[in-house]
């Protein structure tokens, strides 16, 4: 058996992102089979059992997931020319609070915005749910390369689709010379298709929609795993809620 990187295997368990699983390292936060471990490029066996301190396990719980609905013009990560990252619109005012929570509403602090990252992407010109959270084991929940999580999408579209079409939209298509994965894409209305995902590569929908004669003219994301856009005002957003899993 070999041994493999401590953060590589903390972060393959589940247990925060490798960026953290090394800053918890440098501070002396994590132990192997008891042990604490400060060194970075610390290799351990598979087997052995690794723990976190109070002090790393309560920065855990501080960390916050928060849910928008991002309208279009607004870039899901790193600002481009005459556009706007999403995280702009994480302030107080646009917080989107239930008349009738179901739990007392988290209130916003600064110190959210630190290390506030999207968890995938959503097009500048696409609308919907998206994730940003500090929290690494979040993250990698939806991003990661071996994560499952549906995504689904309403897809207003123009030209014909016929049965042939659509079934190869659910599966039969290659984008960047690579098969896709099956999808279940549906009717939704006249000139609307649900489209679920289990995977998210660039511009994937419209790419797909392109590849069978469709034209998008909208795309919005409405539900991540078993979180739902609901009734989040555009532009709004909420905090993940306690007890709310993807």
């Amino acid at each position: 058996m070999e041994k493999i990187r401590l953060s590589k295997l903390m972060s393959e368990q589940g247990i925060c992102s490798r960026r953290e699983a090394d800053r918890y390292i440098e501070l002396g936060w994590v132990f192997v089979d008891g042990e604490r471990i400060s060194e970075l490029g610390t290799k351990i066996f598979p087997t052995q059992k690794i723990t976190l301190n109070k002090a790393a396990q309560a920065q855990q719980t501080q960390q916050v997931t928060i849910l928008l609905n991002k309208p279009v013009g607004y870039v899901s990560g790193q600002p481009e020319p005459s556009y706007q990252p999403a995280v702009v619109l994480i302030k107080p005012e646009n917080q989107f609070i239930p008349k009738q929570p179901a739990q007392p509403a988290k209130r916003f602090q600064p110190a959210h915005l630190k290390n506030l990252a999207p968890a995938g992407r959503l097009d500048i010109d696409s609308q919907g749910l998206l994730v940003l959270t500090q929290d690494g084991r979040i993250a990698k929940q939806l991003i990661g390369e071996e994560s499952r999580i549906e995504k689904e999408y309403l897809v207003r579209v123009e030209g014909g689709l016929p049965p042939a079409k659509l079934a190869l939209l659910n599966h039969g298509l290659s984008l960047d010379g690579k098969a896709l994965k099956p999808a279940q894409v549906s009717w939704q209305n006249q000139d609307q298709l649900r489209f679920i995902l289990h995977e998210g590569k660039k511009r994937q929908i419209r790419r797909m929609c392109e590849l069978v004669g469709l034209k998008v003219t909208g795309l919005k994301r409405v539900r991540i795993g078993k979180v739902k856009l609901g009734n989040l005002p555009e532009g709004q957003w909420r905090y993940l809620e306690d007890g709310e899993k993807f």
